[in-house]
């Protein structure tokens, strides 16, 4: 019995400026198109090019002024609502060929799908198969489409990202057999899904330049430099993921703690730092007052809403905690691996996977006498704030041009879900 699963990726190619051609009758392939917020001047970041500006070295996201100045262009301000109206017409097409339970829309413009039970009722192959839906896409919106296909989520990804943009098709196959001709072969690391250019720079000082260098890295020491992520990074540069789309339906589901929070201003890599550090505390406070320990950290960015987009990611962790520390380490590795060095404008903290505590589970890394006197340091902080108010007690950071924690403990934060 033959247990092999296939996915497919499918992204729709330059999205928001394809749409924008298709509405005015342009092909994305001839036309110099830009979407852009017109208002903000030479400055603006651009949120989709076409195709032919792609192809004239002009990357996806960047500043008007980067655009050399020897190639003329057009300038169009988003309408998010066409787009949105648009990525619902390609996912209907999607539930022509399989249930909203073998579907996971990744973002607006990508999506993936399980295939496997399909391919007998089509009797088509995997390849065979997404040549149809990108054929069907293609005739019923004008849009233009890549695929990758693999194995599991994670090659069907990469194979889109590094190679199906340069196939005449459009799609790109890789099974096991391709991780060393192809996937190792990847640099810079950044061109490799989930390694942002922060990340990339953590692993060169390691001596890491590319996926075959990850691959064969000591996973034990990056594991003691990334925590349970190394052990991630590592899988990905071999190929091995064994998520399935059935994991993204249940996590949104379960009981978590999550705070929220919608900036008052641009923030960064750096500064956004300290806000991150303020919402964990507010989370793990929460945490501590339920006597919850959770085993899923979440880190979720919105970026300015010029740029209309964001990410969010979870990772496990190898044992149940309520401990700050541990939790904040895990998200600034989550904002490194994936942040994009785009303007912030909102945060999201989530803790889930949620167990009641019912002892002090102890780490190799930690004395018991070091956890006992960490839990009773907070315990201490979290009945004074109880007693005399949360502004009653305030690190040195609060008090940073930066912070939000004062302004924010006057009001009520986030939510318990």
């Amino acid at each position: 019995m033959d247990n092999k699963r296939h996915f497919l990726c499918i992204d729709l190619k330059s999205f928001f400026a394809s749409v924008e051609c298709i509405e005015r009758g342009l092909d994305p392939f001839t036309t110099p198109l830009v979407v852009a917020n017109k208002s903000q001047g030479n400055g603006a970041i651009t949120l989709a090019v076409t195709p032919y500006l792609k192809n004239r070295g002009v990357k996806g996201r960047t500043r008007l002024y980067e655009i050399p100045k020897t190639i003329k262009y057009t300038i169009v301000n988003p309408r998010m609502k066409l787009y949105m109206e648009k990525s619902k017409s390609v996912v209907s097409i999607y539930l022509d060929y399989v249930s909203k339970e073998d579907l996971h829309i990744y973002s607006i413009d990508e999506c993936f799908l399980d295939v496997t039970p399909y391919l007998k009722l089509y009797k088509k192959d995997d390849y065979s198969l997404a040549l149809e839906i990108l054929k069907t896409i293609e005739e019923k919106t004008g849009l233009t489409a890549t695929c990758g296909v693999g194995p599991n989520m994670l090659l069907a990804k990469v194979a889109m990202d590094i190679e199906a943009k340069h196939n005449s098709d459009c799609i790109a196959k890789w099974d096991y057999k391709d991780i060393e001709t192809k996937l190792w072969k990847i640099s810079p690391l950044s061109k490799m899904w989930g390694i942002g250019s922060h990340l990339e720079k953590r692993l060169t000082t390691l001596g890491i330049h590319s996926i075959k260098d990850l691959a064969l890295y000591d996973q034990n020491k990056l594991k003691e430099k990334f925590g349970v992520m190394g052990l991630e990074l590592w899988n990905h540069a071999n190929g091995i993921d064994t998520s399935k789309i059935s994991d993204f339906k249940t996590m949104t589901r379960e009981k978590s703690f999550s705070h929220s929070q919608v900036l008052f201003k641009d923030y960064y890599g750096e500064n956004i730092k300290l806000i991150i550090e303020e919402m964990v505390d507010v989370v793990c406070g929460r945490l501590r007052e339920d006597n919850y320990e959770c085993s899923c950290v979440g880190l979720g960015i919105g970026y300015s809403k010029t740029i209309q987009d964001g990410f969010f990611h979870t990772t496990k962790l190898e044992v149940p905690t309520s401990d700050g520390e541990i939790i904040l380490k895990t998200c600034f590795l989550l904002l490194e691996r994936y942040y994009e060095n785009l303007p912030i404008r909102k945060v999201t903290i989530s803790c889930s996977r949620l167990s009641k505590k019912l002892g002090t589970q102890l780490s190799i890394f930690s004395s018991y006498e070091e956890t006992i006197k960490s839990e009773n340091y907070h315990k201490t902080i979290d009945e004074i704030k109880l007693k005399f108010g949360k502004n009653s007690l305030l690190k040195a950071s609060s008090l940073l041009p930066d912070s939000t924690a004062i302004s924010r403990n006057e009001k009520i934060g986030g939510h318990h879900e």
